[in-house]
């Protein structure tokens, strides 16, 4: 887990004359296991101590107390690839709530203002070095604001992509918002 900020294009920002804001600090965790589902809650609270394995564990175990197969997580060594169902009960112990965007509404009415960030589970390869295999498989990712910007914070990323502003959001993420979670208080 690490703290890394986001650095602009160095060949940009010397041709410019113009002083500019320093970006702003962007806590980023990188992938660990298959703690996905840990990542992007961490990243979307923007803090290492938001949650832990241990705690996402135990929301498991209190969502499926003895049943030893179960829809709320598909691996039982407690390395994660966890639902759905285990983020939303992760956030409302924050006083949070995970709330389903329904893909036939226009993301022009997703209200910014009321968003904390947004949580999706989006289609991921499984690698081998550099091969990639043949098996489907699922990764969740954060998106949010920092410092008046979007980035995708997703833990596979070296470090935070900038998205942009607002509309840059809207444009680009459209299809991945249709496959996602906006947490909000």
């Amino acid at each position: 887990m690490s703290c890394v900020p986001w650095k602009g294009d160095k060949a940009k920002s010397e041709s410019l004359e113009l002083p500019q804001a320093a970006p702003p600090q962007i806590y980023h965790e990188k992938q660990r296991r298959e703690l996905c589902a840990l990542h992007a809650l961490n990243n979307v609270f923007q803090d290492s101590n938001a949650f832990t394995r241990e705690t996402l564990q135990e929301i498991f175990q209190r969502l499926s107390p003895n049943t030893m197969v179960t829809p709320h997580k598909k691996s039982m060594l407690g390395n994660g690839n966890y639902d759905v169902n285990v983020i939303m009960a992760a956030l409302q112990t924050k006083g949070y709530e995970a709330v389903w965007w329904d893909k036939r509404r226009d993301v022009g009415a997703i209200a910014l203002t009321n968003v904390m960030g947004f949580i999706m589970n989006l289609p991921s390869s499984l690698c081998w070095g550099p091969l990639k295999l043949p098996l489907k498989r699922q990764h969740w990712i954060c998106v949010r604001e920092v410092g008046g910007a979007y980035y995708n914070l997703d833990s596979k990323l070296k470090m935070p992509e900038w998205i942009g502003g607002e509309s840059e959001l809207r444009v680009s993420y459209v299809r991945d918002l249709n496959l996602g979670w906006l947490v909000r208080r």
